[in-house]
């Protein structure tokens, strides 16, 4: 079984707009009166959601409120969400930055964490200095940080500079010593916010092949990035944060799954509808099935596919063409595919295109749109989801499916039209 490492129960952090602490007296007395009969916090039922783009009538916000999760050893975990969500109170919390207002945080081992440019770093101390200070703010001896220190260095690329006074170092100097600290002392638990998007591309694999070092040595990571394909690559598990809450919590692919199909539903409301969702077309259904089969299920590699896309027209139109665009889960583009223009009179039609090229396995996304050569005319993205399963084919591994090129087989695509009524 399992040791676990942090167990979290009903976390939650409320703060008061405008003011640092409470604000009044008052309120800390009746917090502390509160406290000691043994209540719940009078103000702790007051206060909005963390919605960022809305504004707030209330004199408190949930930064964060609802949050409970697990980690065994040895876990990865990936948090997401979008800015404001919640991602950075929740380490911070870990760390004891700052106190929760309700819930419990349990964790097993000793935490180290690098949550901005230059934490715990003295800027008027040589990087040298700065190793052994931040080693001691995370609890190490100064034997353990005297043990790790070339590798620690080495690994930060700043040798040169060792011995200059860090305010002469950029930011990304900063960040490569910081988390070269954090990441070779012996912790149990590496908190990690987005702090590498300031690192140079070359830096930011390093750390990530780190950080999967840690994680295989039985240590546990969490890690916070707007970065969903090194999320994807690194993380065993994830946690989906929206407006201060939990959104989802698991397996790192379905979360992300979770993640990007809201990203596709949010991305709606914020088109314009007038222009792009035109009163005289509308897509009725879109399905991705086996070749020649009506029949909608899991599709196996290697197995012909298409993709089938009803639409309603309130009248005729001319050069309208229909587009399917395929990605994956770390939203990265996969390939775009689009039907001839047709000339089309009001109806209902299906388009279906077959022929389509082989996928690997995984989940993938399917994003509809309709257009001629004035206008968008419907425009959905993420529509629907499907995945495909790995089976055996003409005896070859799998996974590698006469792959050429960038692994995939475009065939020449062929569409048929149809109408249906």
């Amino acid at each position: 079984m399992s040791e676990k490492s942090i167990k979290i129960e009903g976390l939650g952090k409320q703060y008061r707009l405008g003011v640092i602490g409470t604000g009044t007296l008052s309120h800390d007395l009746n917090r502390m009166w509160a406290r000691i009969r043994g209540k719940e916090d009078p103000y702790s039922k007051i206060g909005e959601s963390n919605d960022r783009t809305s504004e707030n009538k209330g004199d408190y916000v949930w930064a964060l409120r609802n949050v409970s999760f697990e980690l065994n050893k040895g876990d990865v975990l990936g948090v997401i969400g979008r800015n404001g969500a919640g991602k950075s109170t929740l380490l911070k919390l870990l760390s004891r930055i700052t106190s929760p207002t309700e819930g419990e945080i349990n964790f097993n081992g000793r935490l180290a964490a690098l949550l901005e440019v230059g934490t715990g770093f003295h800027p008027e101390l040589t990087g040298r200095e700065n190793v052994f200070l931040n080693g001691a703010i995370l609890g190490m001896s100064k034997s353990e940080i005297q043990e790790k220190f070339d590798e620690i260095v080495e690994f930060s690329g700043c040798a040169a500079y060792i011995d200059t006074p860090v305010k002469r170092y950029s930011s990304g100097m900063l960040v490569r010593l910081g988390f070269s600290v954090a990441a070779h002392l012996e912790t149990d638990i590496l908190v990690v916010d987005e702090v590498l998007a300031v690192g140079d591309l070359e830096f930011q694999q390093k750390c990530l092949g780190k950080m999967n070092e840690v994680s295989k040595s039985g240590r546990t990571v969490l890690f916070v990035s707007h970065n969903m394909q090194a999320v994807g690559k690194l993380c065993t598990k994830g946690l989906y944060l929206k407006d201060g809450e939990m959104q989802s919590f698991g397996d790192i692919n379905t979360v992300l799954d979770d993640y990007v199909r809201s990203l596709g539903d949010e991305l709606k409301s914020y088109l314009n509808e007038e222009e792009l969702n035109h009163e005289e077309v509308r897509i009725r259904e879109v399905k991705v099935l086996p070749k020649d089969s009506s029949e909608q299920r899991e599709l196996l590699v290697g197995e012909p596919w298409a993709i089938s896309v009803k639409f309603e027209l309130g009248k005729g139109f001319e050069h309208i063409v229909v587009a399917a665009g395929i990605s994956g889960t770390m939203d990265e583009q996969v390939n775009t595919t689009w039907s001839s223009p047709l000339n089309l009179d009001s109806g209902v039609f299906e388009v279906q295109f077959t022929n389509l090229f082989h996928l690997a396995t995984g989940t993938y996304y399917l994003t509809i749109g309709l257009s001629n050569y004035e206008r968008s005319l419907e425009y959905h993205p993420n529509v629907i989801s499907f995945t495909i399963s790995e089976v055996a084919v003409d005896n070859l591994h799998p996974r590698i499916l006469r792959t050429k090129g960038n692994g995939l087989i475009l065939n020449q695509m062929e569409e048929k039209v149809s109408k249906l009524k």
